[in-house]
């Protein structure tokens, strides 16, 4: 299934009088980019939980945050985290004798490490992780459905443009061998106007003329380009990550594309190459926004 690398997705748990909320968005990037803030809490978990999102989302800049609020909204004083005062306190002693200060410790000097001695919420790293993890998952699966939907369109609006592609090249398949002909013809009657001995050996002229117009035929572009385009629509179907798949396949066929519009000597060929290339330029710009 196509995905899209930008996306929403929104998780809640309610715990008691607090409510886990976990919010997760997505946007274009290469290489998977994954940014986590959760609850002070809840710290030690953001191994554990990079490595669940990481099993689901393979590309794209993604935040991931995670908030504890208070049914209510009612503000209360935080809960002291007994540790971290502790640590606190050790580092305040440890500094005071390393500049032998003798003042005894005060509480001011305490409370500017408010980030260290007050918890975020009552809840239990242990065992409240379960519902975090939830919250977060849940988010994780709001955004992949966000992601999945848009993928599905992307993928809807890049066939229809590969199979205009394709009937271009039937198009040009069509006109090309004629405008050779034409072509042929065109060089013949200049080369006579220029060569006086034409007449005494028009079969060498033929054949130096016919290496020449060969110069321009789009056949094996042409040949190329299906292929390509098989390719393309075999990998929309049928594989997973295909963002950089799709993004190779897609330069392969530009490639093509200019090659034919060097060598014709045809205004329909060269419309229908020009053609070509701006639905080209079209599917490249979705596939930048494909996982």
């Amino acid at each position: 299934m196509i995905s899209s690398m930008t996306g929403f997705g929104k998780g809640s748990v309610q715990v008691g009088e607090f409510t886990i909320e976990a919010e997760v968005k997505s946007f274009n990037n290469r290489f998977l980019d994954l940014s986590i803030k959760l609850p002070k809490n809840f710290s030690s978990k953001e191994f554990d939980i990079r490595e669940k999102v990481k099993k689901r989302i393979k590309r794209g800049k993604v935040y991931l945050s995670v908030f504890i609020i208070r049914d209510g909204g009612v503000s209360k004083t935080p809960p002291l985290d007994k540790e971290g005062l502790a640590e606190v306190v050790k580092l305040v002693e440890e500094i005071k004798k390393s500049a032998n200060i003798s003042e005894e410790l005060k509480l001011s000097e305490i409370l500017n490490f408010q980030q260290t001695i007050f918890a975020d919420t009552l809840l239990d790293e242990e065992d409240d992780y379960i519902h975090l993890e939830k919250a977060v998952l849940d988010a994780v699966d709001d955004l992949e459905n966000m992601r999945n939907q848009e993928g599905t369109e992307l993928a809807i609006d890049l066939k229809t443009r590969t199979l205009n592609i394709e009937e271009t090249v039937k198009k040009i398949e069509a006109v090309a061998p004629e405008s050779i002909v034409e072509y042929f013809e065109k060089l013949k009657e200049r080369a006579k106007k220029l060569v006086n001995d034409i007449i005494d050996n028009p079969d060498r002229l033929n054949a130096e003329l016919a290496l020449l117009s060969e110069r321009y035929d789009v056949t094996e572009e042409c040949v190329r380009l299906k292929s390509h385009i098989k390719m393309f629509l075999d990998t929309l179907e049928n594989s997973d990550e295909v963002g950089r798949k799709l993004n190779f396949i897609s330069q392969e066929m530009n490639r093509e594309a200019n090659t034919i519009n060097s060598k014709s000597v045809s205004t329909e060929v060269s419309q229908h190459g020009i053609f070509i290339k701006e639905e080209l330029e079209k599917m490249r710009e979705q596939i930048q926004n494909i996982e």
